[in-house]
């Protein structure tokens, strides 16, 4: 097996953030919740699962890493929903930030506009 041509179960995913490799029971496992919580996320709409062929969900770890964020939110005492909330307005607000930055370099690089 070689990093150019891989096999096994993951088939090259390893590296894929979006991958959805983790069952709710695993993915309640690694975040130290219930898989009731991931239920109640999931109504909330901060994440949605991806299903298996059988039906089960399954996370991604770009999802295990929402999930946790709003845990953490949720253990200081913050409802669910507006939990959720808060997480969807923190990653909005780092993807604008992500796009003014690359705005801001794309403009720096082209240099002063000219007069024509």
């Amino acid at each position: 097996m070689t990093a150019e041509n891989p096999t096994g179960p993951l088939g090259g995913h390893l590296d894929d953030d979006d991958y959805p490799a983790y069952t709710m029971g695993r993915a309640a496992e690694m975040l130290g919740t219930t898989p009731g919580f991931l239920r109640a996320i999931g109504e909330a709409r901060l994440i949605t699962p991806l299903r298996s062929e059988g039906g089960h969900r399954r996370y991604s770890r770009y999802q295990l890493r929402i999930a946790a964020r709003a845990r953490e939110l949720v253990d200081q005492g913050t409802p669910v929903e507006a939990a959720c909330r808060i997480v969807i307005l923190e990653d909005q607000l780092e993807e604008a930030q992500r796009l003014n930055a690359e705005y801001r370099r794309a403009a720096a690089s082209s240099g002063p506009p000219t007069a024509d």
